[in-house]
């Protein structure tokens, strides 16, 4: 792998790792199986790249993006808690809507940012490469959020929803406004996929139709893979597992990719992608299994 592969992988990485905090927030805390995350992270990027092509400030098009995405995220759980949809019919019935609503938004395939502004051309110093920047800024912004989010599942607030989804019948006895719990979840947890794909596609150059396809795979493997290097309870760890999985989820995908002696091609992603979960679903299996032998 040369050096602009590995910085690559890092900054996609970083990205995903803002998705794979949202599929946390959904999957894990809220016990919600949530696939508007196909939809809401092309729908961050579309809002973004739309509203910076046509003269917007690159901070404030991200800003909307995100909302936009939020927003379509508390849609789901709408649709959930006061139609009685079945959450995962629910998050299919919006995935599906997002396509539709994304190329309205684009108004066409896909939208370039080339010359135009992004938040990493506004924050980058001086002298320094753009391949070395983008993830320097990316890390910080994904620590700060990782630390925003362990503050926030520390509140009152942050408690409830995590009572929400662990035992739903017990936080309503004690008074805990679940409905509610479950439409603030999934507007933050979509708001995060929002903002890793405006930021995707401040990164990439555009924004496409496409991008968002396979996206909660991503985000799943990235917790998968994270929980699988630190196992733990702790929510702060958990936060710092799943954005570790994303990077070492997308370093094996460059070196599956780069690596000559393998033959594997860019239609080879999913594939990749697949034999990884799966490795990340075994290795704890055969932890217990080597315990019980060692018993």
């Amino acid at each position: 792998m040369s050096i602009y592969s590995v910085w690559g992988a890092l900054e996609i990485g970083l990205i995903f790792g803002l998705v794979a905090l949202g599929v946390l927030i959904s999957f894990r805390i809220l016990n919600f199986p949530d696939l508007t995350v196909d939809g809401s992270f092309p729908l961050g990027g579309a809002t973004a790249a739309i509203l910076i092509h046509n003269g917007m400030d690159p901070f404030l098009a991200t800003l909307c993006a995100t909302f936009a995405a939020g927003l379509a995220g508390m849609i789901t759980g709408w649709l959930n808690v006061s139609l009685k949809i079945m959450d995962l019919l629910a998050s299919i019935l919006m995935m599906i809507a997002l396509y539709s609503i994304n190329l309205r938004v684009m108004d066409a395939p896909n939208i370039p940012l080339i010359n135009d502004p992004t938040v990493f051309t506004v924050l980058q110093p001086e002298g320094l490469e753009d391949y070395i920047a983008r993830p320097l800024i990316l890390l910080a912004l994904v620590i700060a959020v990782k630390l925003l989010l362990d503050w926030f599942f520390a509140t009152q607030i942050g408690l409830a929803m995590r009572a929400t989804g662990s035992n739903p019948r017990m936080a309503r006895s004690q008074g805990i406004a679940t409905g509610s719990m479950i439409l603030l979840g999934m507007a933050i947890s979509n708001a995060l996929c929002g903002l890793a794909g405006a930021l995707f596609a401040q990164s990439q150059g555009g924004a496409d139709i496409s991008m968002g396809i396979g996206t909660i795979v991503i985000g799943l493997a990235a917790v998968i893979v994270g929980e699988s290097i630190l196992p733990s309870r702790r929510l702060v760890v958990a936060t710092l597992a799943v954005i570790l999985g994303a990077v070492v989820y997308r370093f094996f995908i460059a070196l599956a990719l780069n690596a000559d002696f393998i033959g594997l091609k860019a239609q080879d992603l999913n594939l990749v992608t697949a034999v990884l979960v799966t490795v990340a679903l075994v290795i704890p299996l055969l932890k217990q299994r080597l315990r019980r032998k060692g018993a």
